[in-house]
């Protein structure tokens, strides 16, 4: 039997790179055939490839996680690659797969790859369905607010929790997570982000503008008479457009 087999799917560019590399580091006799970057991509390699082990972003954009792993099942072993919460964990942990957590850890990637060498020693992929249903499930339900982001710094991804950000702001394809200390790029769009965060936390004060209502020191006008939020650990000041002055009549 020649060196296994695996594709990697994920939308992240520093986080494809980092599970290539851990990979390498951890489970150097396997042999990546493909990376891909959406889950179109994903299924074509799976058709494709016909590889023993797909590590997936269950969040990949273009089809979901789940439509991949649907078209994985019995096929190859897969190991979900995710930011799902707790729930999503048991799912994970009653199945016959595995999973790794975001932020990713070689330490944690090679407890995932070592479970994999023992079911490619041993057993056929497992059907998925039942696991599919179940995330299915909690994913009609409601989600928990968002709680950390992946924000790209350079060469490197940090994870924010959200109560760290001042705000929010749009920047061309890109969005700004502004800390007291730092701003990273992450690649959700505002509307996401509105949808994500919890309201009486988050306000949007200007189409191109989130920001956290803990770190608003004081609200005022400037010379023109707009209303703008100055904040408590940053100098720079955030305008307020009309249609969110509502929020701030009482001021």
């Amino acid at each position: 039997m020649g060196a296994p087999t695996a594709v990697l799917a994920e939308d992240e560019p520093v986080l494809r790179t980092q599970l290539r590399q851990l990979l390498a580091q951890v489970w150097p006799d396997l042999n990546v055939i493909a990376v891909v970057e959406d889950g179109l991509g994903a299924i074509r390699a799976l058709e494709r490839e016909g590889p023993d082990v797909l590590f997936l972003d269950i969040e990949i954009p273009g089809r979901t996680g789940l439509e991949v792993a649907k078209q994985a099942s019995e096929r190859c072993h897969v190991v979900f690659v995710t930011a799902y919460d707790q729930y999503a964990v048991s799912a994970f942990e009653e199945g016959a797969v595995d999973y790794v957590m975001k932020p990713l850890s070689a330490e944690r990637l090679a407890v995932a790859c070592e479970r994999v060498k023992k079911r490619l020693a041993s057993n056929r992929p497992v059907n998925l369905e039942a696991l599919l249903e179940t995330l299915a499930r909690g994913a009609t339900q409601k989600q928990p607010y968002l709680r950390w982001i992946n924000a790209s710094q350079g060469a490197e991804v940090r994870l924010i929790t959200v109560d760290e950000i001042c705000y929010f702001q749009s920047d061309t394809k890109y969005t700004r997570a502004v800390t007291a200390t730092a701003e990273s790029l992450i690649r959700k769009s505002l509307k996401e982000l509105i949808e994500e965060l919890d309201p009486s936390l988050f306000w949007q004060i200007h189409r191109s503008t989130i920001v956290n209502v803990s770190a608003i020191a004081a609200v005022s006008r400037d010379m023109a008479g707009h209303l703008i939020v100055k904040l408590k650990n940053r100098r720079e000041t955030l305008l307020i457009s009309q249609a969110y002055a509502h929020r701030f009549r009482q001021m």
